[in-house]
């Protein structure tokens, strides 16, 4: 079955944090990828449904915004990426987080 994929780019660290424990409190998701992007930015991907993901990202936006010093610089969600958008960006289930997939 296709999954979704969302990602959030914060600036700083703790809107990142605030994200990624909304996204995956919100909706039957998987944290999939995290990273740091360049001078302070970090990137959260997450994978599922794309209602859940939909929903996911909804609610890590406004928990990162709410993050003390927090800024959404941008996000961005692909219903059904293609297998070769999956092969060779990271945001593929890996054995590490195999465990926590959520269908």
């Amino acid at each position: 079955m296709p999954a979704a994929v969302g990602v959030i780019e914060t600036l700083g660290f703790p809107a990142v944090l605030a994200a990624a424990d909304a996204m995956v409190k919100a909706g039957a998701v998987t944290l999939v990828y995290f990273d740091k992007a360049e001078s302070g930015r970090f990137l959260v991907a997450i994978r599922g449904r794309v209602a859940e993901v939909n929903t996911a990202v909804a609610a890590g936006i406004a928990a990162g915004e709410q993050a003390y010093g927090g800024q959404v610089i941008t996000h961005y969600i692909i219903p059904n990426p293609t297998e070769n958008v999956e092969a060779i960006l990271p945001i593929d289930y890996t054995q590490k987080v195999e465990q926590f997939r959520m269908f």
